[in-house]
């Protein structure tokens, strides 16, 4: 780990274990991500509880729940008498705010749609919770990490990259999302960068014809053995097919700078392997060429077909799950188990 990540988790660690500060709040979290940063910005000892899935760091896991940001126990949250309740501005739904609002609660929103919201989201809860120096020192970390990270890797060949959040439907993001700038961040490029939506669901034939170089997956699965049949795909055909930390990805909290180091080191790794001739039933092509043009046949249209035809049902059943995209990427199964629900 760099020298600004070894700092940044030195942080986290010493506001965990620190004596609850002076101040006088009483502050419930709703979202598992601004738990870790309520923690990092020296506020815990005026947590007095945080949502489901709240598993970082350790100290967080003995905290009274009051449930997720969907199915929030209001009564137990006006038993503990808080003062603040901390949401997540493009996570929590609104009627969630209004509601602990009208219980005469005080709201304080923390957007996390760039990097850098992590940092300034640090110096808010720090400002809140009158701890400013030790938040002021978590940002600061937060921000040379990924300072650092974005000067090694600003000169790196371009690599293009499918970002798989999930495979059944097969989803991803667009350029406007967080995951979308960790990877540009490391030298590649989003090849669904130009959708407007933040989280959508894909078909795999989209994904076949523009021929990443590199498949990035945060999904629970196996993402190899799920696109090893498409040996025509040059992220396949050059073993670029990769596992990222979910958590350490689609949580915006601090952490999220030890995912993008991940990122950048598994695109290096592809880099590292250089330009292999892949060969598609008999037809070769240079996979930095990338022909945007592969048919899909060859790529087995058959099996794409079959797969449309088993996930149409299910997109359409969880449509209203995707209704708020950002929500989608991050608080649906198997988002479960990286604890993102808010």
């Amino acid at each position: 780990m760099s020298r600004p990540g070894l700092l940044l988790a030195a942080c986290i660690a010493a506001c965990a274990a620190e004596a609850p500060p002076t101040g006088s709040e009483r502050i419930v979290s709703v979202a598992p991500n601004l738990t870790e940063l309520l923690f990092a910005a020296g506020a815990a000892g005026q947590l007095v509880a945080v949502s489901e899935y709240s598993d970082y760091p350790e100290a967080a896991r003995s905290l009274p729940r009051i449930g997720d940001a969907f199915r929030l126990d209001y009564e137990r949250i006006v038993a503990l008498a808080p003062t603040v309740a901390v949401v997540w501005e493009s996570g929590t739904p609104p009627e969630v705010a209004r509601r602990l609002e009208d219980l005469g609660i005080r709201v304080v929103g923390i957007p996390t749609r760039r990097l850098d919201d992590i940092a300034v989201a640090l110096e808010t809860l720090g400002d809140l919770a009158g701890t400013e120096a030790i938040a002021a020192a978590a940002a600061a970390a937060f921000r040379a990490e990924i300072s650092g990270l974005r000067d090694d890797y600003r000169e790196r060949p371009r690599r293009s990259v499918f970002i798989q959040i999930d495979d059944a439907p097969l989803f991803t993001v667009g350029g406007r999302h967080l995951i979308s700038e960790i990877v540009e961040l490391c030298g590649g490029r989003n090849v669904f960068a130009e959708a407007a939506a933040l989280a959508f669901p894909v078909d795999l034939e989209s994904v076949l014809v523009r021929a990443p170089d590199v498949i990035l997956s945060t999904d629970d699965g196996d993402p190899v053995a799920y696109w090893a049949r498409f040996t025509g795909l040059a992220a396949v055909a050059n073993g670029n097919v990769y596992r990222a930390p979910a958590d350490l990805l689609a949580r915006p909290s601090p952490r999220i700078s030890a995912g993008a180091a991940q990122v950048c080191a598994r695109l290096d790794e592809a880099r590292s392997r250089g330009t292999r001739r892949v060969s598609v039933r008999g037809r070769s092509f240079d996979d930095d060429a990338r022909s945007w043009a592969i048919d899909a046949h060859d790529m087995g249209r058959e099996e794409v077909a079959s797969e449309q035809a088993l996930g149409t049902d299910q997109q359409e059943i969880q449509h209203d799950d995707f209704q708020r995209p950002e929500i989608a990427v991050i608080q649906r199964e198997p988002a479960r188990r990286i604890g993102a629900i808010g």
